[in-house]
Order: C-alpha cells, then sequence, then structure tokens
C-alpha cells in the first residue's frame, strides 16, 4: 500500500465505526464482555465508550445478553444486515431453491423468516410471474404477534419466554384478529402450534392472506418459518385452493427442514 493510497484510508476511516465493529468481532469470538475492565483493556477502548457500544449494540440486535456465566453472543439482528452474504449459510442454501419451486407452484410468494426479540426477519423471498405479489423484501422487519410468520415461531417458544417477551409491552392492533395481549396471544399461539400452519384471512394487510409453516433442524428445533401470501381468495380457510395451498407448504417445509438433517419421529 503507498504512503499516498494508506494516508487516503486513515483519513477515511470512521473510529466510533471502526471501535463497534471491534467489538462485534470481539463478541463473534466467543468472548462475552462479561469483564468490562478486562476487554477495556484487550480492546483498547475506553471503559465508558466501550459500555455504550454495548448497550448500543444491544439496543440494535446486533448482540444480546446471554446470561451472567455466558455474557454477550451475536444476536439475530445481524441476519437482517447481512441476508445477501448470508446465501452461503445451510438454511438459505437449503430454502432458497424449494421456496422458489414452492412460489412457481402455487403462482404465490414465497418468503422465510427468523424471529428477532418481538419481530420477524424476512431473509428469503421468491415470487412467481404473477400481477400480484409481495411486496416484502428481504431484510424486511414486522411484528411477530401479528403476522404468520411470527405467530408460527412464537408458538414454540416456552410460555415463560413468551410472556417475558411481551411483559408490559404495546401490542399494536392491525386487526380484528390480532392479538393485543400476552394472555390472549398465548391461546391463540396453542392453536396455531396444534395446527402445525398458521392462516391470515386479511389479519395483517388488507386484500392479502397467508399461511406460514414451521422449519427444523436437525435436532427438531424449530429455527426459521416460510409463508406464502397472495390474493385473499387464495387463503379463503376450507376451499379447495387453500387446501391446496396447505399441503405445498406443509411439504415445502419438510423438505426443508430434511435438508437441514430433521427426520420426522
Amino acid at each position: 500500500m503507498s504512503d499516498e493510497t494508506e494516508e487516503k484510508t486513515t483519513l477515511y476511516t470512521v473510529p466510533p465505526v471502526t471501535r463497534a465493529i471491534k467489538v462485534l468481532r470481539h463478541v463473534g469470538a466467543g468472548h462475552g464482555c462479561i469483564n468490562i475492565s478486562q476487554t477495556s483493556k484487550t480492546l483498547e477502548i475506553n471503559r465508558t465508550t466501550l459500555i455504550r457500544l454495548l448497550k448500543t449494540l444491544a439496543e440494535e440486535r446486533m448482540i444480546e445478553w446471554v446470561d451472567d456465566t455466558r455474557g454477550y453472543a451475536l444476536g439475530v439482528g445481524l441476519l437482517g444486515l447481512a441476508a445477501e452474504a448470508l446465501s452461503n449459510r445451510d438454511i438459505l442454501r437449503a430454502a432458497r431453491p424449494r421456496l422458489a419451486a414452492l412460489a412457481k407452484r402455487t403462482h404465490l410468494s414465497a418468503h422465510l423468516g427468523v424471529l428477532d426479540g418481538r419481530e420477524v426477519v424476512y431473509l428469503l423471498r421468491e415470487v412467481p410471474e404473477a400481477r400480484l405479489v409481495s411486496n416484502v423484501r428481504e431484510g424486511t422487519r414486522l411484528p411477530a404477534h401479528a403476522t404468520t410468520m411470527g405467530r408460527m415461531l412464537l408458538a414454540h417458544l416456552s410460555e415463560a419466554e413468551l410472556f417475558a417477551l411481551y411483559a408490559g409491552k404495546a401490542m399494536p392492533e392491525y386487526s380484528a384478529v390480532t392479538a393485543t395481549s400476552p394472555e390472549d396471544l398465548h391461546r391463540q399461539l396453542l392453536e396455531d402450534r396444534a395446527r402445525g400452519i398458521v392462516w391470515s384471512d386479511e389479519n395483517f394487510e388488507p386484500m392479502i392472506g397467508s399461511c406460514a409453516c414451521p422449519v427444523r433442524d436437525h435436532a427438531g428445533k424449530v429455527i426459521a418459518s416460510i409463508n406464502l401470501s397472495g390474493p385473499n381468495a387464495e387463503f379463503s380457510r376450507g376451499s379447495e385452493q387453500a387446501e391446496q395451498n396447505a399441503a405445498a407448504i406443509r411439504a415445502c417445509a419438510v423438505e426443508i427442514s430434511e435438508a437441514l438433517g430433521w427426520r420426522a419421529p
């Protein structure tokens, strides 16, 4: 690197951003930053600055507090920012071609999302060649309690985890079906989990319906959800078309899960 190039690189470097990235890399390497003073010395970052960085990164869901023993770990929020870069991850690599086939077969938009706190983050989007398609983009965040993928993911949390997540938090109402209290949401999720599929009849967006199913990893843990969305008539419960869509998305969720090593009991 020439002296001129090095000077320009230094000139355009933003120190606060560099420090934040240094913290992320440190946490990603398995260091939980439990001992702030020690971490401050290791990273050569002022103790007060480090505390502020950790708080900001946690609020932005780039990192998350695990417990007093392990400290911080990288947060799911990174997935939303890095959706494209994550295309080589197992789940996205397994899901993308299968979602594309699902969208083509059903003529509906297909998505994959993961849970990040009280939001569902869209990581994959496949659309058919049709006039009315989803306008949701990869990286989009939507309220989990009011959306099909979000509800399916919430349905696989424990009761304690669910109530801790929503205790004292606002739960905006998007339709008459939206649960606006942790108690109502819990009752709704019990039914969702029992069915193994979540339906939306204009529950979140006018004229748009959807359905969602869970995706499991090799250990059987629900790690993501996929959905189909499109004209509301396609999801009229009990209709032949809705049943066909349900069968298609269930089969796709199983295929993705099996590609990740899951086997039905």
